[in-house]
């Protein structure tokens, strides 16, 4: 798939742990883990946003297209 997801990148330059972003975002650890991994098929605009929200970055930098 062309889009790449980078929330581990993300999460390691902010060295937050996938338990404290769960915490944080209000989503279970394996929904949140399915999205690291790149597994997803897609994500919502609001989780999208708490993600960002939770670290500080912009959506951008979270996805990429190749």
């Amino acid at each position: 798939m062309p889009i790449i997801v980078n929330l581990d990148v993300m999460m390691a330059k902010r060295k937050i742990s996938l338990n404290e972003l769960s915490e944080k975002v209000d989503l279970t650890l394996s929904n949140l883990s399915i999205l690291k991994t790149g597994k997803a098929k897609a994500i919502r605009f609001s989780t999208l946003n708490a993600i960002c929200k939770a670290l500080d970055c912009q959506p951008g930098d979270i996805l990429e297209y190749r």
